[in-house]
């Protein structure tokens, strides 16, 4: 049995662990599904698809608490599918290998963990299959590709659930209760060109940069970590303008709500400047080390010669790409006033693809705001458009309004406060819950997240930390035994 397995409590880490032996990147959920589906089936309780393609499970209540309100427990079954250059791992088909490492965290090997949400799914599992729980009604939604768009919160039907309180298991530090999010939306910036011949005198360089920490778009964006793509386009600009450098591709980034952490560009030059553009490499290589010495560890940057490519992107419209990705904002663009610690608005540059005639940028915008998100959002269409970009929005959903009265809030203070002995933290997050968009649909529910704690999700250095899963675990078990009365 794997040590992950072995771990306490048992109905949780055992789950887990069932829970990273079944594929389930963004996307490509039919194996979860099942594996959802099949185990209420093993438990026996109701669980059936939706029309949203989400998982909802139904628990009765433990008899002679048939009056109480009725919850429902929330998480996500997709993972964020990142690994290491060096990976040989297929999302789609390979289980994730975890392990617990010296300091007691559990990891997995050059791979994202799935902790983000796998833990919240793994609690529901650990709710639905207990013969010992005292609670009253359960309802148990496991909601698909929220990774990528919400899209499975976005097309929950509406009358489907009957809870009266919502549990979201998404948050990722324990002992803090998040009652407030940002709202999100996709910009999508294209162009189509049409190729022209590289001069066949000239050489080209293959340049890549790796190493970054990458992260979480929406945790991790106010740490003021690396961006790839914002890196590399420095340097190309200077390679351009100083070493009559060409570009033929780029590279960057494969999630919208990851910081990129690698970006790779090809670029064409006369041979006598070949030189020239190693030596900048090694510049700004020795530059962007020191420029984020005490944020990344090793940011690895290099060179190497490759055959030149039969073309490459035209000059003006080359220009047109390189200005705008240079002047696309990225990062955090303004703190909440009255919550001066937590990003108000923000965007991340989070995917460049250039080449084969056909350009393409991605950016997730937040904001607690709808009138600053729409600034950012026009904010980044201006950049792109007068780079004579077709610029597209999708994927929109809404802030979630924090609500320092719920009484579901209140009873988990209390609890986590017999039960811990210290204060618990109530905050707003940055980062998107799908919250937000399942009050959209269902305005009378009582909301809060919690979750254990997790770090860096959405990179290959995720962990979840072991010492929390226990006191998680508890707490939920309290809150279902003292959930109030209709």
């Amino acid at each position: 049995m794997s040590e992950i397995a072995k771990l306490k409590p048992e109905c949780i880490w055992r789950n887990f662990h069932a829970l990273t032996q079944i594929p389930r990147p963004s996307g490509h959920l039919e194996k979860v599904q099942k594996f959802l589906l099949d185990f209420a089936q093993s438990v026996g309780v109701e669980a059936f698809k939706d029309k949203g393609n989400n998982i909802i499970m139904r628990k009765p209540a433990t008899e002679g608490m048939e009056n109480r309100k009725t919850i429902l427990l929330q998480a996500h079954m997709d993972m964020v599918p990142q690994k290491a250059p060096e990976s040989k791992h297929n999302f789609e088909t390979d289980p994730i290998e975890a392990y617990v490492d010296e300091e007691g965290w559990v990891r997995a090997k050059g791979t994202t963990l799935g902790a983000d949400d796998g833990m919240g799914v793994a609690a529901i599992m650990a709710v639905m299959e207990a013969k010992d729980l005292q609670h009253g009604p359960i309802e148990g939604l496991i909601t698909a590709d929220e990774e990528t768009g919400m899209y499975g919160a976005n097309d929950l039907p509406e009358g489907e659930l009957k809870a009266d309180i919502l549990m979201n298991l998404d948050s990722e530090t324990w002992g803090k209760f998040v009652i407030g999010s940002a709202g999100g939306i996709d910009v999508t910036a294209t162009l189509k060109y049409k190729e022209v011949e590289t001069d066949k005198e000239d050489s080209a360089l293959k340049v890549t940069l790796k190493g970054l920490k990458g992260g979480h778009s929406g945790l991790e964006i106010h740490e003021g970590r690396a961006n790839a793509n914002k890196l590399m386009v420095r340097f190309v600009r200077e390679a351009i303008e100083e070493c009559d450098a060409r570009l033929a591709s780029w590279n960057g980034g494969n999630m919208r709500n990851a910081i990129p952490f690698q970006a790779e560009v090809v670029l064409t030059m006369p041979k006598e400047n070949i030189d020239a553009v190693k030596d900048l490499v090694a510049e700004w290589k020795e530059d962007f080390n020191d420029e984020f010495k005490t944020i990344e560890n090793n940011i690895e940057f290099f060179a190497e010669e490759v055959k030149a490519p039969a073309t490459e992107v035209p000059i003006e419209i080359q220009d047109n790409l390189i200005d705008a990705i240079y002047a696309c904002h990225n990062g955090v663009m303004r703190m909440i006033p009255v919550y001066p610690d937590v990003v108000e608005t923000s965007s991340n540059l989070a995917i460049i693809n250039i080449g084969n005639g056909e350009a393409d940028i991605k950016i997730l915008a937040r904001s607690s705001r709808e009138d600053m998100k729409d600034y950012i959002t026009k904010t980044l269409e201006s950049c792109f458009n007068m780079a004579g970009m077709k610029v597209e929005t999708g994927g929109s959903y809404g802030g979630w309004d924090p609500n320092p009265n719920s009484e579901i809030l209140n009873l988990l203070k209390k609890i986590y406060k017999e039960q811990i002995g210290e204060d618990s933290i109530v905050q707003v997050d940055h980062a998107g819950l799908e919250c937000s968009v399942i009050l959209g649909k269902y305005p009378n529910m009582d909301v809060v997240s919690m979750g254990p704690t997790l770090r860096s999700p959405h990179t290959t250095s995720e962990r979840c930390q072991v010492s929390t899963i226990a006191p998680f675990w508890n707490l939920l078990k309290q809150a279902l035994l003292e959930v109030p009365v209709k």
